[in-house]
């Protein structure tokens, strides 16, 4: 029988993962590398558009459609906000549910240091962002613009660079990106809330009600449960509550624990489902619509003159890092945790540096931010870019730098030379692997002491064991 997998509080910092949660991760993160790069697309589309077609582009983005009895005739570019974006963070909601169950956030000690890292990488964003605009009496609505980091986006500039991240950092990156989302979702219900519809408020928190309990009952069927979202959606839009926050509430009543003769949870199996609708079509619609901003000289030199686009600059760019960065190398130092001997801090500060990419989320709260005032939402978007844009290029070259080093390690992750489907790395402690291992070992021998004798060796010299 092969060695139970080592529990969270066994492992070392950014140590090796259980093999079912690589597998898990390798899973997710796949579909996340393709939304990631049909992002990348979308935004540089949506730039193309507006900076050639400006007109075109205001034309599409502002039409209305929807019906207006249910106060639901919103713009496109409003229904890529809330609509398609609520699919986004359905998704959130389940992977925050999985990770605080099954995954990385359920043991609290094993937790603590990435959640004390995402805290302090969302805490120090918007403190520069602060200070920055007390400094230069800019405005403080946008504080927390660049405390969010996009996982889609860092993800394809991994692909674009050709950087394989060993699945470690690859799960310190997702782990991140699962407490910014929870902080994001609860930053977006406290201080993005206008005035309360509380019949319609009522309605939707019914209509959670009656979801958590078919999920209760094991009532299956999608044409009960879309249909039973879209009511959901609508009454919690219509209650002044931002939208996507019925996305989250019903991902989080999802069960993400497995039973017996369940070889995936309920809950794993609809994110399956959805993911690749939310990356590959909600996000990079959203994106499509909200990234088309003018980027000229004049545009860009007011992002580094003006103090709010400054501050949101320098909060993806440095923030994100020191802050990161530091809390994780605090919270290890105060908790005595071991880094994995494979990696090293620089690693760990290039993780925090791509975790600046801050695109779909930051986008979303800066819109929500300066609602009303549409030219600096559009400069506020134009910083959100340049500030990502500048994270990636950093990451890019501290990731280079240990290219060859992290090839070696995801080499020696997915090696498998008994092809039993297991990596060889899970099995170190199994005899029956060894065994195999020392029978492939064998006919390997043998077929080249076939060869040498072919090749004219004397037999008892081909015979001798080496």
């Amino acid at each position: 029988m092969p060695a139970p997998a080592p529990t969270p509080t066994d492992r070392k910092f950014l140590g090796r993962l259980p093999l079912p949660e690589r597998q898990y991760l390798a899973d997710a993160l796949r579909a996340e590398t393709v939304g990631g790069v049909l992002l990348l697309v979308a935004a540089v589309t949506a730039l193309i558009w507006a900076n050639t077609l400006s007109s075109s582009y205001e034309s599409v983005s502002d039409f209305h459609i929807g019906p207006a009895a249910l106060g639901l005739d919103l713009s496109i570019q409003h229904w890529a906000a809330d609509g398609l974006l609520a699919v986004f963070f359905f998704v959130a909601g389940i992977e925050l549910k999985r990770e605080l169950v099954a995954g990385e956030l359920r043991d609290p000690k094993a937790a603590a240091l990435p959640v004390i890292a995402a805290l302090c990488g969302m805490a120090a964003p918007a403190l520069v962002y602060a200070l920055v605009n007390t400094l230069g009496n800019g405005s403080m609505d946008g504080w927390a613009v660049p405390t969010a980091t996009d996982i889609a986006f860092a993800l394809a500039v991994l692909a674009v660079i050709g950087t394989s991240l060993p699945s470690a950092l690859r799960a310190f990156l997702l782990t991140l990106a699962v407490v910014d989302d929870l902080f994001a979702i609860l930053i977006i219900a406290i201080f993005f809330t206008s005035d309360l519809n509380f019949a319609a408020l009522g309605g939707a928190f019914a209509g959670l009600l009656l979801f958590w309990l078919l999920i209760r009952k094991e009532v299956r069927g999608w044409y009960v449960y879309v249909p039973l979202a879209l009511v959901i959606w609508g009454l919690m839009y219509n209650s002044g509550v931002h939208a996507t926050i019925a996305g989250v509430a019903m991902g989080l009543m999802l069960r993400c624990t497995t039973r017996e003769g369940e070889k995936h949870s309920p809950g794993e199996h609809i994110e399956h489902l959805v993911r690749p609708l939310s990356a590959g079509l909600a996000v990079p619609l959203f994106a499509l619509f909200s990234a088309g901003v003018s980027i000229s000289g004049g545009a860009i030199h007011d992002v580094f003159t003006q103090p709010v686009t400054l501050g949101v600059v320098l909060g993806l760019v440095v923030g994100k890092a020191v802050g990161i960065f530091g809390g994780t190398w605090l919270a290890a130092r105060f908790t005595r945790a071991e880094l994995n001997p494979d990696l090293t801090w620089p690693d760990v500060f290039a993780v925090a540096t791509l975790a600046g990419i801050g695109f779909t989320v930051s986008l979303l709260i800066g819109e929500l931010a300066f609602a009303g005032d549409e030219a600096l939402t559009d400069e506020v978007k134009a910083a959100v870019l340049v500030g990502s844009l500048i994270a990636a290029v950093l990451a890019s070259v501290l990731l280079k730098l240990r290219v060859r080093r992290y090839q070696a390690l995801v080499s020696d992750e997915e090696r498998d030379d008994d092809q039993d489907g297991i990596p060889d790395i899970y099995e170190q402690d199994n005899p029956a692997y060894h065994l195999r291992m020392a029978e492939i070992h064998e006919k390997k021998a043998a077929e080249h002491r076939e060869r040498a004798q072919l090749a004219g060796a004397p037999r008892d010299e081909a015979d001798r064991p080496a």
